[in-house]
């Protein structure tokens, strides 16, 4: 249905994104610190807040570890060959699609279902 995708354009973009997820990813770090519990310093509802900060930057941080897995994973499809196609019915992804999402491995016809 569709031709295939410019690998080198769509192999940039991934490399593009995970560069910008590791960078904050490093930014980030800080907001991973242990939070302290000395109550002479932070008061109740300020550790609080910093434990849900905390929380949010861990779920954020899992967030980025999976989509750079799922960036990984479109790079090596890219090495061998079959960067662009769906992986459930072999076709390949609309080049839309892949603009929006580079590192998806389904047809939108497959994801839907």
């Amino acid at each position: 249905m569709f031709d295939q995708p410019d690998i080198p354009h769509f192999r940039q973009r991934l490399q593009q994104m995970r560069s910008e997820i590791e960078a904050l990813e490093q930014a980030r770090d800080a907001s991973r610190a242990t939070v302290e519990l000395d109550q002479t310093r932070v008061g109740r509802l300020s550790r609080m807040d910093a434990l849900q900060q905390q929380a949010m930057a861990e779920a954020t941080n899992e967030r980025a570890r999976v989509t750079l897995k799922r960036i990984a994973s479109a790079l090596q499809r890219c090495d061998d060959g079959s960067y662009g196609e769906c992986l459930r019915c072999g076709e390949f992804i609309n080049p839309q699609r892949l603009e929006i999402d580079p590192a998806a491995t389904l047809c939108i016809h497959c994801a839907e279902q």
